[in-house]
Formats: C-alpha cells, sequence, structure tokens
C-alpha cells in the first residue's frame, strides 16, 4: 500500500503543470521536481548498511547537514521603518535520503492550533531516524500572529495572494517570498488551518482527488475526513499544487484557542503520513479510515439572535432535526434551525450573537457508491465561509 501510494504522489509530482501546460520555474519540467519525484517514489524504501546516504539540505542561504536540526530565519517583509521581520522555518534532514515534507501554519494570524502542530512535530523529530527532510514554517503571517488578527495589517488576505510577485502589494510581495525561497524546495506541502469568525471544523482535509499525488497526501493522513475540493485561486494549496507540489489544506477547529483534541488529532495525522511516505517508521501506523465528502452545504441563520446548538462536531444528522435554535434577547422569542438534509456536522459556528444569513452549519454528504469520490471536486465557491 505505500509503495503504491508513493508512486501516485511521484506521477503528480511530476504529472503536475499550471493551467494552460505551461512548465515553469520548479515547476513539473525542472530538475528539481523531476529528482524529487524520483526520490520520493523510492522512499519507502529503508536504508541499508552500503546503501544511499542523504546529502547536506540547502535553504534560506544555509546549509544542514544529514542527520541534523537546525532552526533558520525567513523575512518575508519588513516593519513600517525598514526592519525586516524574521520569521522561524524549522528544519530536520534525515541520515538518509527521501522526500522534502513541508508544513505550513498561521498563513491567517489568529489560528494557533497549527503553529502547535508544527512545534510538536519537529519538536520530537528524530533526524538520524528520519528519510528524508521535513520544513516546518510554524507562524507565516507573522504580521497577523502579532496582532492576533486573520489579516495583515492591510487587511488583505495572505492566502489570495500565492504564488505571490516581487513587485505587488504587501500581501502579494509575503506570499512570493514564501513561495520562492521555502515552499518551491519542497516535494508536497501540508498547509494546515482553523476555522474562521468563530466558526470550528471537524478535523478534515481539503484536497483534489482528481490529482494523484494529492489524493496520494490525502489517503496516508490517517482517520481523517477528507473534502473533494478545488482549491480557490490564490492559496497556496492551489499554486503549490499547480507547480508540482501536491498539496493538501488541513482544518481542525477555531481561531484565537490553542484546542488540545484538534492538535492531538494533527500531529498523528502528520505522523501517519510521514509513516505512508516512507520517512519514519511507526510500530502502530495509524490506518484507518475515515469518511470522503463529494458534496457539502451550510445551513444559513434566517434571522438575529443568540445561537445555542444542539449538536456536536462530527454528528450525523437527518432531514429536519434541529441543529440549533436562535434566541431573541429582548422577546425571549426561540427559533430552531432544522437540517435541510441528511448529513454530518462538519463544521459550525461556536455559540454567539449572529446576523441574519450567518452560516452556521457546514454539512457534509457523501456519495451513494464508492466511485462518487471519484466525482469532480466542489467548487472552492462552497466553502466561501471556511477558513482556507
Amino acid at each position: 500500500m505505500r509503495r503504491l501510494l508513493l508512486i501516485a504522489l511521484s506521477a503528480g509530482i511530476a504529472g503536475a503543470t499550471p493551467p494552460g501546460g505551461q512548465e515553469t520555474p520548479g515547476g513539473a519540467g525542472s530538475p528539481r521536481v523531476a529528482g524529487a519525484a524520483q526520490g520520493v517514489a523510492t522512499a519507502s524504501i529503508s536504508a541499508e548498511p552500503g546503501g544511499p546516504i542523504a546529502e547536506p539540505f540547502a535553504l534560506l542561504g544555509e546549509t544542514i547537514s544529514p542527520g541534523a536540526t537546525r532552526r533558520l530565519a525567513w523575512a518575508g517583509t519588513e516593519q513600517f521603518e525598514g526592519v525586516s521581520i524574521d520569521t522561524p522555518v524549522l528544519v530536520a534532514h534525515g541520515a538518509d535520503p527521501g522526500p522534502v515534507l513541508c508544513l505550513t501554519a498561521a498563513v491567517h494570524g489568529d489560528e494557533l492550533n497549527g503553529i502547535e502542530i508544527v512545534r510538536r512535530v519537529l519538536g520530537h523529530m528524530e533526524p538520524g531516524a528520519l528519510n528524508g527532510t521535513v520544513v516546518g514554517v510554524p507562524i507565516v503571517n507573522i504580521q497577523a500572529f502579532r496582532d492576533g488578527s486573520r489579516y495583515l495589517p492591510d487587511r488583505r488576505d495572505l492566502n489570495r495572494h500565492f504564488p505571490g510577485s516581487p513587485g505587488g502589494s504587501a500581501a502579494s510581495r509575503i506570499a512570493h517570498s514564501l513561495f520562492t525561497e521555502v515552499v518551491q524546495h519542497c516535494d508536497a506541502l501540508v498547509d494546515l488551518h482553523t476555522g474562521s469568525f468563530e466558526r470550528i471544523n471537524l478535523p478534515q482535509l481539503r484536497a483534489d482527488l482528481s490529482h494523484a499525488g494529492v489524493a496520494a497526501l490525502a489517503r496516508g493522513f490517517g482517520a481523517t475526513v477528507v473534502v473533494n475540493s478545488q482549491p480557490r485561486e490564490g492559496t497556496l494549496r492551489a499554486a503549490a499544487t499547480q507547480a508540482g507540489i501536491p498539496t493538501v489544506t488541513f482544518e481542525a477547529g477555531g481561531p484565537a484557542q490553542l484546542e488540545p483534541d484538534q492538535i492531538a488529532h494533527g500531529v498523528r495525522g502528520v505522523h501517519a503520513l510521514l509513516n505512508t511516505l516512507g520517512m519514519v517508521a511507526q510500530t502502530r501506523p495509524w490506518t484507518d479510515r475515515e469518511a470522503t465528502y463529494v458534496d457539502s452545504s451550510w445551513v444559513r441563520a434566517d434571522r438575529g439572535g443568540i445561537l445555542m446548538s444542539a449538536v456536536e462536531l462530527g454528528k450525523e444528522v437527518r432531514e429536519g432535526d434541529v441543529l440549533g435554535r436562535l434566541i431573541d434577547p429582548i422577546t425571549n422569542k426561540t427559533t430552531p434551525i432544522h437540517s435541510p438534509s441528511d448529513g454530518r456536522v462538519i463544521g459550525m459556528a461556536r455559540n454567539q450573537v449572529l446576523m441574519p444569513g450567518f452560516a452556521a452549519y457546514h454539512l457534509g454528504q457523501q456519495g451513494q457508491i464508492p466511485d462518487d469520490r471519484l466525482a469532480p471536486p466542489m467548487p472552492d465557491s462552497t466553502f466561501s465561509d471556511t477558513s482556507e
């Protein structure tokens, strides 16, 4: 199974091209990506005495020796007074050759769970027992993180500007810097997010399963829900995949909080992926499977009021079930919110005061037959009210 997944991942790396079929630097036709594909395809073969030896890994002007960890600095932008803002980049470079997996978090500055996932994964990595390299950027959007905000100081969403431009807006320049200096040195990427605007997500992967390499990543993440969806143009997931770097988005929990259960799921999922890619060997691999959803819809509040939910994340619901109640704080009138269809709650708003039209519950629907999961991925507009 592992070898099949790795063959699919290497095929995705070697076969992906940007829209229009034009090759770009660092894309499918480049020597770096072609070489990476070969490395990924053979990564499941554990190194033996006399076997291949990993070469030093170069990133951000530094060279990391095999079997070592380093903390590097990426300066993606400057403060108003012209002082550069350094963001830590953590690297674990294995003693044996293998793929380069990148983990990014806090592309939105108020999404904290991913930061802790990256810290735990890299903080406990043993490079001497690692095949390949893990690169972690725990706080991509350092300015927004310092402000406790989802957005950059100019109110732009960084995850709408990839791969960026060296002469564009502040967001576009940061995106270009990360993409060229870090992302293009990787063979596969997991972008870590949470829900947005006081919404929480069941741990889930957003993945375009029509892409072989992306599908291989999604299926290697253990017992994690998969939502088959197209990435929105301008997201890191879209830009990296178009550049020949298979990418999935992992969503778990909500903003502005550190949620232990969601973090633990993310850490376990990344470890499962590392095992699947042959980068580490787990004595008890996470081989369980979760549902794949081929369709989803948001249930919106039809009136304002105080939301009190009657369901929890992950609950299966039937058409007509009460998902929650809206309470008028003045008249005390209560209005139930009913499920419009069968499905599973894969995202929901925290209890709060809502305005009419607010997306309150995200319901996922599975296909009727196994082949449904190969249907065309949902358009990104379906997720207009979620983090990514």
